[in-house]
């Protein structure tokens, strides 16, 4: 599995890649970003699914942009040169990948921002080629890979007018919650920041050691906030609940609470 993340708020964008992939039962680790940048463009390319497609489709894609006499002034016109270069992947590898009972699983994220282009853009390429791009209602986001452990703090928390460091903080949250449910997705994290029009990409990695620090702190806020949560409504249901008593007959939860108050006042 992979998480990648890719968030588009007002001053920017910023991607976030785990690096963990899985070769039959043994565990490795690669980059899943590409990051290219040159006068007047700066974009990445992240991907989720067999690396072998991943491989394969990133060197067609940049062999078809070297062979190109003009460079692209548009990110969408580098979005279709990257889709023909899967659907080239495609036509060659969809029946032998079949055969062998795998799955056309791929998926990606490119996001930047070149000449002509307004503002930076963020797009989701599909297996089939066909691409969305994300916009400003709503969440600006799209993770592909593992999406279900990540997405709930994204969608809570995030949205278009938060500024890079925001949504960077989110994002490592939503990895971090990613990592601890899922086995297959793990450090280093590489991460990449592109301001809007800028036309340059920066680029970072994280290693476990980095942030473990922020995931405790994190789980401890969390678990803080659920304790302090207004209590009313739930003694509506605990009331129901029969007293457990001793054999002498005495409520052992108000024993226990008596208990605890004696110990606390001393």
């Amino acid at each position: 599995m992979t998480f990648c993340l890719g968030m588009k708020v007002q001053d920017g964008l910023v991607g976030i890649a785990d690096t963990r992939i899985l070769a039959g039962n043994e565990i490795q680790y690669a980059r899943k970003v590409s990051v290219y940048q040159e006068q007047g463009q700066a974009f990445f390319v992240m991907t989720s699914g067999l690396r072998s497609l991943r491989d394969k489709t990133i060197t067609y894609f940049e062999d078809m942009l070297d062979e190109r006499v003009t460079k692209e002034r548009r990110l969408f016109k580098a979005v279709n040169v990257f889709s023909e270069a899967l659907r080239r992947v495609a036509d060659e590898d969809r029946a032998a990948l079949s055969a062998g009972e795998l799955q056309f699983n791929f998926h990606a994220l490119i996001g930047g921002q070149f000449a002509d282009d307004p503002e930076h853009k963020l797009y989701m390429v599909y297996p089939e080629a066909n691409w969305v791009e994300v916009g400003t209602l709503g969440t600006p986001y799209q993770i592909i890979g593992a999406s279900r452990y990540g997405k709930p703090i994204i969608d809570r928390c995030l949205r278009y007018h938060d500024d890079m460091r925001f949504a960077f903080k989110v994002g490592t949250l939503a990895f971090d919650a990613t990592r601890i449910s899922a086995v297959d997705v793990d450090f280093p994290i590489h991460v990449v920041l592109c301001r809007k029009g800028s036309f340059e990409m920066v680029e970072h990695t994280y290693e476990r050691d980095d942030l473990l620090a922020l995931s405790a702190w994190w789980n401890e806020r969390m678990r803080s906030a659920v304790d302090g949560l207004p209590a009313e409504w739930i003694e509506e249901a605990f009331a129901k609940l029969s007293p457990v008593r001793d054999h002498t007959g005495h409520d052992l939860a108000h024993r226990e609470n008596a208990e605890q108050q004696t110990f606390s006042s001393s």
